[in-house]
């Protein structure tokens, strides 16, 4: 809902909770947790710091929290436009996601679980938010968002379906196919206003920061997209009063 002092008091909570029930494993996903609310609240420098402290006091997970903590690393470093920690990182959560023993966590599901196609969702934002455009981002961005199609599978989570959607309209907007972006990005935006949580006003911001500096930008379709992208961050779901 876009209120960080809020999540992050809660976060600590756990953390407290985690640490008096003596659960390394989830007390690292506390950390991921943390880096989670801070690589949308817009810190990344935060968020890296908080992904790297769960995977390094709590090197022997097995469980899916050992691939999330690299796979935040890696988005949070792209952000700040660091290409070789997004490597590295991605390569860290790649082996980590071969090595996976489903533990505790994984068995309650949810946000406790990072699944496979959450993990292609952050491996490919990670690429497009470096900015990458060729052949291989393309194909990860395309495979990330065709893992959410199905709204039956038990992963499925309208955000993260919003998100790649958002990634493949910018990976449309890399190769100037401005239609194809607005294809793309049709099912975010028509979203209720009570599902327009911060992470999915986020990734909408930023295809229309690319479309402002997109060639295309003065073209009748990049400026009524522009328009209501605006709309639509503005018309959001709302903290109680």
């Amino acid at each position: 809902m876009g209120d960080m002092h809020s999540a992050m008091m809660q976060a600590r909570t756990a953390g407290v909770c985690a640490e008096q029930a003596e659960h390394p494993a989830l007390l690292a996903a506390v950390d991921g947790l943390k880096s989670l609310i801070t690589y949308w609240a817009g810190r990344p420098d935060d968020a890296v710091f908080f992904a790297r402290k769960g995977a390094a006091e709590h090197p022997a997970l097995r469980g899916s929290v050992s691939a999330w903590l690299p796979a935040l690393e890696a988005r949070a470093a792209a952000l700040l436009g660091d290409a070789e920690a997004v490597h590295a990182a991605n390569q860290r959560a790649t082996s980590a996601r071969a090595d996976i023993t489903p533990d505790e966590l994984d068995n309650l599901g949810g946000i406790l679980t990072f699944t496979e196609a959450k993990h292609a969702y952050y491996a490919a934002e990670s690429r497009v938010l470096l900015g990458l455009s060729d052949t291989e981002t393309t194909e990860a961005v395309v495979a990330a968002a065709h893992a959410y199609q199905d709204r039956g599978t038990d992963y499925w989570a309208y955000g993260d379906e919003a998100g790649t959607q958002c990634n493949v309209a910018l990976v449309h907007l890399h190769a100037d196919a401005l239609d194809g972006a607005a294809d793309a990005l049709r099912p975010v935006l028509d979203l209720p206003p009570a599902q327009r949580n911060k992470g999915i006003v986020v990734s909408a911001g930023r295809v229309a920061t690319t479309l402002t500096n997109s060639p295309a930008r003065t073209s009748v379709l990049a400026r009524e997209l522009r328009e209501e992208i605006a709309q639509f961050t503005t018309v959001r779901l709302a903290l109680p009063s």
